[in-house]
């Protein structure tokens, strides 16, 4: 490695290292590795689509497709990990809640059997919030572009 390789703070994650930074479990764990995350910039998360899933068993019968906001849920997980692992709050039990989603837009299905690539970088973070961009795309080709918000938080307490 060079000087110029190992100043950038380059990451890539197992799924035993998703489980730790977030909380979604299946059949809401959307993300399956980690490719690469710059801290304080950017995350490349996998999730594979596979015909197993149980929201293909209606959407549709005959021709599954993965629905959008599903898109959008799996882009917002690798948000939240990059959220988290920037802010350095891995294993505090925080928990990382959608506050807005703009500019959603939808420019191809997603079937079973492919690599969802998940790209998502900071447009604006702050201590508690934070806006990002999110790209959805399989074989280099854009399934889903968001803009959307979050907020960092502690989980709701027990009534």
């Amino acid at each position: 490695m060079t000087e110029a390789s190992t100043a950038v703070d380059e990451r890539a994650y197992d799924i035993a290292q998703i489980l730790n930074a977030l909380p979604h479990r299946y059949p809401l764990l959307l993300v399956d590795r980690v490719k690469r995350l710059k801290i304080d910039e950017e995350i490349h998360a996998v999730k594979a689509v596979s015909f197993n899933e149980q929201f293909f068993q209606g959407h549709f019968p005959g021709r599954p497709i993965m629905p959008g906001v599903l898109q959008i849920e799996a882009l917002a997980q690798a948000a939240a990990i990059l959220a988290i692992e920037t802010l350095q709050l891995a294993g505090s039990g925080k928990l990382v809640y959608f506050m807005a989603i703009e500019e959603a837009k939808f420019r191809a299905p997603v079937e079973p059997g492919c690599l969802l690539d998940l790209n998502v970088g900071f447009v604006q973070k702050r201590a508690r919030v934070c806006k990002f961009w999110g790209k959805a795309s399989v074989e280099g080709k854009v399934t889903c572009e968001v803009q959307f918000t979050a907020m960092v938080a502690d989980p709701p307490s027990a009534a």
